[in-house]
């Protein structure tokens, strides 16, 4: 007898009833980076492979802006924007361990083809935010910058010794308003795609009504996550190794503490 594949053993998307959120505490994040921790041990080979790409990526947004100073900022940004798109399969590994299955890189690797027409427009939606995100940052830069454009090691510098706060203030106010539209649609959408063949509409939705219903958790949860991001990029890239792979493994277990799972029929 042939056995299933994945697109067998994934449900239709219509008639799926809309997710249902729980109620977490604010101290969940913990929980959710030791059990990422305890995912990337278990699968060391395929997570650090997905780290070392992050890695790369951060160190070539380096290196090609080093002289396009503004693109630099944005584009740096932007990594951080379309992060839960680029950690599918670090989502699938843990989705795969979590079945009892085995660590193994070349299914992640395809992962998107589960539900591509949804995971398709969800990347669509983030690029948009990107490109206007980027935008915006040029705009930002040529309004309200008064002094020569730093590198990102001298834009990280002036940022520490808070020098040119009008520019600061405006930059990360806009910064902080798209990368907040980012976080409510994609915290848990990506793996709920993945997981149960959900719309992408219902799973962005489903996105923002566990930041609503949980707003301490994940307050807590999207400052672990830029706080580690930012370490990565200060340890020039080689922390991102590790630690977007930790990310990773850890938002697969937000979306199951989350979102209860599906009735068994």
């Amino acid at each position: 007898m042939s056995q299933p594949n994945d697109s067998q053993l994934q449900p239709d998307a219509e008639g799926l009833p809309f997710p249902s959120i729980r109620d977490v505490p604010a101290t969940s994040p913990l929980r959710w980076l030791a059990r990422g921790l305890s995912d990337l041990l278990a699968c060391p080979i395929p997570s650090l492979f997905y780290g070392f790409c992050f890695a790369g990526m951060g160190l070539l947004i380096t290196l090609v802006f080093e002289h396009a100073y503004q693109y630099t900022s944005a584009l740096t940004s932007g990594f951080l924007l379309l992060g839960p798109f680029l950690a599918m399969g670090l989502y699938e590994l843990s989705r795969r361990r979590t079945l009892g299955e085995s660590c193994a890189l070349l299914p992640t690797l395809t992962v998107w083809k589960r539900n591509a027409g949804n995971l398709g427009i969800f990347a669509v939606v983030l690029g948009v935010i990107f490109l206007v995100w980027a935008r915006a940052s040029l705009i930002v830069f040529a309004l309200f910058y008064t002094s020569e454009l730093p590198n990102l090691s001298g834009f990280l510098e002036q940022i520490l010794a808070m020098e040119n706060l009008e520019f600061l203030m405006v930059y990360f106010g806009v910064g902080l308003l798209f990368a907040t539209i980012v976080f409510a649609v994609s915290v848990v959408s990506i793996p709920l795609m993945l997981d149960r063949n959900q719309d992408a509409i219902t799973a962005m939705l489903a996105s923002i009504g566990a930041l609503a219903r949980n707003p301490g958790a994940m307050l807590v949860w999207a400052a672990l996550i830029v706080g580690l991001t930012v370490l990565g990029f200060l340890t020039f890239h080689v922390g991102l190794v590790v630690l977007m792979p930790l990310i990773g493994h850890a938002t697969w277990h937000a979306y199951r503490d989350i979102v209860e799972s599906p009735a068994t029929p």
